[in-house]
Parts: C-alpha cells; sequence; structure tokens
C-alpha cells in the first residue's frame, strides 16, 4: 500500500535535462539577430477589433518581428527564437454608472490597467501588478484621456483592461545580464497598448476628438555602424534584441488629425549633437519627430481596423 502522506517518485529511474549553451551556437559563435529593416521601416503591424463579444469594444494587437524569419535561416536547428513579437488584446467595458458611494463627477472616469500574463516576458510575472506595469498604466491614462470626450458621460466610467500575451525582450538572450540596464522594452509595450486601447475604444462607439496612435524612436549606437564619426543613428520602430547599445528612446501618444501629442516619454541620455552632418536637430528633436513618424505609420493600420469594425456594426444592422 502506498504511504499517502508523502509525495511519492515516478517508479523508473530518470535522467537529469541536458540544456544547450546560449552564448554560443552551433556554428561555435552567437549568432545576433540582426535589423533587417531600413532605419525608417516599421515593422507589420496586425490590429483586429470586435474578438470578446462580452465587452464594449475590444481589440487585438500583435507586431511582426524583423529577425525572426533571417535568424531562422541562418540557423534552423536552433530552438532559441531570435526575437519576442508583441502581442496584446484589450478590452473596454463602459461608459457604465459610478457606484453609489462615489463620488460625484462631472466627467468620465477613465481606469487603466495593464497587466502581462505569467508567460510574457523572459522574467516571470506575478499575480499582482509590479511597479512597471502601474507605470504603463498611468502612462496610458495620459494619453487616451486627451482624445476621449469626458464631459459627455457625466457620473460614468470607463475600465480599459490591456493583458499583454507576449512581450519584447530587454536584450537579445545571448547579451550579458548587465547590458541594456533600462526597459527598452516597455517602451514598446506602451506604444502599442496605446494604439489597441484607441481601436477598443473607437469598436465601443465612443467619441473621442481623433484616434490615439503610438509610435516609438531610438538613438542606437552599435559598433558596426556605418557612419565614421560614431555617432547614434535614428531608428524608427526599434527591437532592443536587434541592437547593441541604445542610447536613448521616446514614445509618443499622436493624434495625426489634430496634430496633437497626448503623451510623451522620453528615457536615456539624448544630449548628444546632431546625428549627421547637415542634420541641425538635436537628440530631443530628432527623437520626438521619429517618434511621430512612428505614430503616424501605425495610425494607417488604426483607421483601417477602425474602418472594418465600423463596416462589420452596419452590416449586422
Amino acid at each position: 500500500m502506498a504511504d499517502r502522506r508523502r509525495i511519492n517518485g515516478p517508479p523508473g529511474g530518470t535522467r537529469p535535462p541536458v540544456f544547450a549553451s546560449v552564448q554560443q551556437s552551433s556554428t561555435g559563435a552567437a549568432d545576433r539577430a540582426r535589423r533587417q529593416r531600413q532605419p525608417a521601416e516599421l515593422r507589420k503591424i496586425f490590429l483586429k477589433t470586435g474578438l470578446i463579444p462580452t465587452a464594449s469594444g475590444s481589440s487585438y494587437l500583435e507586431f511582426e518581428p524583423s529577425a525572426s524569419l533571417a535568424a531562422a535561416r541562418s540557423n534552423p536547428k536552433s530552438l532559441i527564437p531570435p526575437s519576442s513579437a508583441l502581442k496584446l488584446a484589450c478590452t473596454v467595458h463602459g461608459p457604465k454608472p459610478l457606484p453609489r458611494s462615489a463620488a460625484f463627477s462631472p466627467n468620465l472616469v477613465l481606469t487603466t490597467h495593464v497587466k502581462y500574463a505569467p508567460f510574457a516576458a523572459r522574467k516571470r510575472k506575478g499575480h499582482i501588478r509590479d511597479a512597471s506595469e502601474r507605470d504603463l498604466g498611468v502612462h496610458l491614462e495620459t494619453a487616451i484621456r486627451g482624445a476621449i470626450v469626458a464631459e459627455r458621460w457625466p457620473k460614468s466610467g470607463l475600465d480599459i483592461t490591456i493583458t499583454v500575451i507576449e512581450a519584447e525582450d530587454d536584450r537579445w538572450w545571448g547579451d550579458a545580464p548587465n547590458s541594456h540596464d533600462a526597459s527598452w522594452g516597455m517602451m514598446n509595450v506602451l506604444a502599442g497598448c496605446i494604439t489597441a486601447a484607441s481601436a477598443a475604444i473607437a469598436d465601443a462607439r465612443i467619441d473621442c476628438l481623433d484616434l490615439v496612435s503610438g509610435g516609438v524612436a531610438a538613438l542606437v549606437a552599435d559598433d558596426e555602424s556605418p557612419s565614421s564619426t560614431g555617432a547614434p543613428r535614428l531608428m524608427l520602430d526599434m527591437d532592443p534584441a536587434e541592437h547593441q547599445s541604445i542610447v536613448s528612446a521616446c514614445v509618443v501618444a499622436y493624434m495625426p488629425a489634430r496634430d496633437e501629442i497626448t503623451e510623451l516619454w522620453l528615457k536615456g541620455d539624448s544630449s548628444r549633437a546632431a546625428l549627421e552632418k547637415d542634420d541641425e536637430r538635436t537628440g530631443h528633436e530628432a527623437l520626438v519627430d521619429g517618434a511621430v513618424d512612428a505614430a503616424r505609420g501605425a495610425n494607417t493600420v488604426l483607421a483601417e481596423a477602425v474602418k472594418e469594425s465600423m463596416e462589420r456594426s452596419i452590416a449586422q444592422v
């Protein structure tokens, strides 16, 4: 009779697992995923609305990693993905009446909630939101609040919940642990959250001043940079896993029809001089302009997704 007071092991013998080295590939050298796109070329975006019928509005957004296909062809036997693809889902509930215990509000009360799935990042996330997830929620609330016509829904609340299914890596898997000290992957996550939230709000038929899209730009100073002066290069829609050194990055929430920025987040040291010889802009100006250009590119996909949502709702009437 088995002993029920303890957990019995397997009846047969087991062998310890053998893991492949993450520092070297089968060829003997680490194959970093290099950027295959032009500096101003954006990644492909998949955006679809209306996937969650129980919510007032919903959207799903996914970024295609630019270096995955080239890296898979160069080393097809490797089981380690060269870079991650940003995947997130957004739901909007409301406008709904506030609880009776809540204070009177003449405007719409906006609540944002950003949560990583436990398996979304390389470092496993817990069930309780940490400081980074709360910061993303605050930035998202600021970006969306500038676009919603809040005075049309007094004594009402709007809840925006975003679940990050797969997040951007802060560094390449073969880099040293202390490389890329700043969490550069959060910049791309925030830009995706802004675009997905705007699509979900439009799917919920909530009046807004304009569609809000997120864009990211970064100053990159890689060793293989072709610039002879060694100045950092401006990259739109950067992937942290594709670069060795990121000097600074900027993410904006941009409304193209009104030409307004509702949120600006700048991180890193961008106090260096001009990027090129014929460029008179400073690092801050180049970052903001590049992030706005990236947001305009994301807005084209956002507008098409909202158009498809309107056509689908009209066909159901």
